[in-house]
């Protein structure tokens, strides 16, 4: 006996139908109650404390108007600017080579580039910024020479290293030990294969590392050299200490003779803020250029 079993086939569904199905199932919105209700009290404290900025009279709006552009404290600030970009340019000259020593496969050059970073990271800043402005208490004179031979040219440390020749070097000497480890974590961070590729290409060492290295080394550096000149920008306060007319050195000066403490603070505040946006966004397009080609 033969037993037919006949499988009847569903019949095909028109195109769209899935579509016209989906058309119709009821979309439940998604609520939000708590995000509306924590971001209302966010903007209600924010009102509050603007509300007190303006409304208080302690803050004295008249006399941060009165000195916020004031000659003598642009002038400092002028001081701030240089000591920022004199402190950048060679800490940041003087990190290159400490990040090389430390690639470096000699092993002379490790160590010193090591114990350079070492020590400069360990000694607080303004221990080194008073140093170096005592620095004729340790050397009355200074010389050019054969090393441990005759002596060529001399002359007084006190007329050569003043007051914002030791900020700069201080500030200089301490940036480049933190510079050499944002560009060495830089470098390391290609990946190999990056390397041998450039190699395998017979490109010359100079070029493997400024065109195919250096520009992927960049997304790495940026960020953190960025925070470290910001830094910077702010710790030149720091040299106060050593009486040189600096942003916030000035405003000392000022409400030590008027008193008016908080309305001069704020007017270092609003300085530092504004050239640390500047900076901000100097930043955003200086990565945005060599994030081409990797972000999309």
């Amino acid at each position: 006996m033969v037993v037919r079993v006949s499988i009847l086939a569903a019949p095909p569904k028109r195109a769209g139908a899935d579509e016209d199905e989906d058309a119709v199932l009821p979309v439940a919105r998604k609520r939000h109650p708590w995000r509306w209700v924590t971001g209302g009290i966010a903007l209600l404290l924010v009102a509050q404390f603007a509300h007190g900025l303006i409304t208080n009279p302690g803050w004295d709006w008249s006399t941060f108007a009165q000195y916020v552009t004031a000659a003598s404290v642009l002038s400092a600030l002028k001081v701030t600017i240089e000591l920022t970009v004199w402190g950048t340019l060679l800490g940041f000259f003087i990190g290159i080579w400490l990040a090389i020593g430390r690639l470096s496969k000699n092993p002379v050059f490790q160590a010193i580039s090591w114990t350079y970073i070492w020590a400069f990271r360990s000694i607080p800043l303004i221990v080194q910024l008073l140093f170096w402005f005592n620095l004729a208490y340790l050397y009355k004179t200074l010389s050019l020479g054969i090393p441990f031979g005759p002596e060529f040219v001399t002359f007084e440390t006190n007329g050569v290293i003043g007051g914002f020749t030791a900020a700069v070097i201080g500030l200089a000497l301490h940036q480049a030990a933190y510079s050499a480890e944002i560009i060495r974590a830089g470098i390391i961070s290609v990946d190999q294969g990056q390397w041998e590729a450039a190699k395998a290409l017979g490109l010359p060492w100079r070029r493997q590392f400024f065109t195919v290295i250096a520009p992927q080394a960049m997304r790495g550096i940026l960020p953190n050299a960025a925070n470290e000149v910001i830094s910077l920008f702010k710790g030149t306060s720091i040299v106060s200490t050593m009486a040189i007319a600096e942003l916030f050195y000035q405003v000392q000066v000022i409400f030590g003779r008027n008193g008016r403490v908080v309305p001069l603070l704020m007017v270092a505040t609003v300085w530092y803020i504004v050239l640390t946006t500047a900076l901000s966004i100097v930043q955003h397009y200086i990565e945005r250029h060599y994030a081409k080609g990797h972000v999309r």
